[in-house]
């Protein structure tokens, strides 16, 4: 059961908001139920977040928790009187005191992705999304001198989810290969990656880890047991180690663990450090 209601208010997508608010919410030990209210932008919305907000504090008998990146100050103004919650202003608490450092005004752009269609970084995260969809899983071997980053490893080891999430988060061009048993019987990388060697970051997972996850897929297969998830982590390490790739195991960390770990190795010249 939650102990308490965290609402997420933005006349944007919410995504800032609830982004920035779970990282603070991670360092409590306590299960908050989350309501996002994203597009409220208008007198009336707030209204009606108001009322939204003061039943759920009737409701649990105490205050809720209100996060906020309400650029329309009159909105804001509203929610910050008329709700009975303790409301965290983040555009009040980082944007205003930078504008009296740096003495300009902010853009007070409501949210992250207005006129997006018309962005190039926009652009150019799509069209890395359409590259890691084609290059996913070793589809096709085209065009990999276009890639930020190459990631192989045994099958469900990661590849897939990590280079949609460079692709759809930074705008990257990530392409993944799987390391099959005729790689393991040859000693060598895919042919088709060999030229690319300085973009490859090798994923591995513990055997036990592997089979299960292999097993919720193909369950009591030759694939799945064991036995075989332990040769091919152990080939596929020492076919890392050979070929001096970078690498790490996926067991206990998140995508976005995962993705940042590659970035600083990787380090793409697309990217700003």
């Amino acid at each position: 059961m939650h102990t308490r209601t965290v609402f997420f208010v933005s006349d944007g997508t919410g995504i800032t908001a609830e982004t920035f608010g779970n990282a603070i919410l991670a360092q409590f030990e306590f299960k908050p139920r989350h309501v996002r209210l994203p597009f409220i932008d208008t007198v009336d919305k707030a209204h009606q977040v108001i009322r939204q907000i003061n039943h759920t504090a009737d409701l649990e008998g105490r205050r809720p928790v209100v996060f906020t990146t309400l650029v329309n100050v009159e909105v804001l103004l509203l929610i910050e009187e008329g709700c009975r919650a303790m409301v965290l202003d983040m555009f009040g608490t980082f944007v205003r005191p930078l504008e009296i450092e740096l003495g300009m005004k902010s853009s007070h752009r409501v949210g992250r992705f207005s006129d997006v269609s018309k962005s190039q970084a926009y652009h150019d995260r799509i069209e890395a999304i359409n590259f890691s969809l084609a290059h996913d899983d070793g589809q096709s071997n085209r065009d990999l001198e276009q890639a930020d980053v190459i990631l192989v490893g045994v099958s469900r080891s990661g590849k897939t989810p990590t280079s949609l999430y460079l692709a759809m988060q930074y705008g990257l061009k990530a392409a993944n290969y799987p390391l099959i048993p005729e790689d393991f019987d040859r000693r060598q990388l895919p042919p088709a990656l060999v030229a690319h060697r300085k973009k490859i970051f090798g994923l591995t997972i513990l055997p036990e880890r592997l089979c299960e996850i292999r097993n919720e897929r193909r369950p009591n297969s030759k694939y799945a047991a064991l036995e075989n998830c332990r040769m091919e982590v152990a080939e596929g390490e020492a076919m890392m180690r050979r070929e001096g790739i970078r690498w790490l195991s996926t067991t206990t960390k998140s995508i976005e663990e995962i993705a940042t770990t590659i970035l600083q190795e990787i380090r793409p010249e697309r990217l700003e450090y």
